[in-house]
């Protein structure tokens, strides 16, 4: 408990506004997630399409994020409510662990690893994509032609 305690010590408002961050990302999941398409064929669509959303938002906040300057202030909270929190909480990688070993235990091998693939490689792309942005704002407001 001791060096449990000690890992937090000074930790208080970090620990809070990640806490905040989640308890908007979670029903902003559910949400986004109710009102998604259903997986007709298998293929758990609301998750992957939560997912790749979320590992856009989270290249674009935390490219821009470096961009402006040093974690510090400002920047490091929205950092750990934004990015830790809010879309921790909106991107749910269990799920998507879970509905592979469901789809593979259910013997839809295809469907499995196409949504395991497709998922890794959307979610790469969305995350390069994000940061790729970040620095196309960051031109065009140095440079508004």
């Amino acid at each position: 408990m001791t060096m449990f305690r000690g890992a937090l010590a000074g930790q208080g408002e970090a620990t809070v506004l990640v806490f905040a961050g989640g308890a908007l990302g979670a029903p902003a999941r559910y949400f986004a997630e109710a009102n998604l398409p259903g997986a007709e064929d298998g293929f758990p669509v609301s998750t992957f399409v939560v997912n790749v959303a979320g590992a856009f938002a989270l290249g674009l906040l935390l490219e821009s994020l470096v961009l402006a300057g040093p974690d510090a202030g400002l920047r490091k909270r929205a950092r750990l409510c934004i990015g830790t929190g809010f879309l921790g909480a909106f991107t749910t990688y269990s799920s998507f662990a879970v509905e592979i070993d469901l789809l593979n235990r259910t013997d839809r091998l295809g469907i499995a690893a196409a949504y395991a693939v497709s998922s890794l490689v959307m979610g790469l792309l969305a995350v390069a994509l994000g940061i790729w942005l970040a620095h196309a704002a960051r031109r065009a407001a140095r440079d508004p032609r």
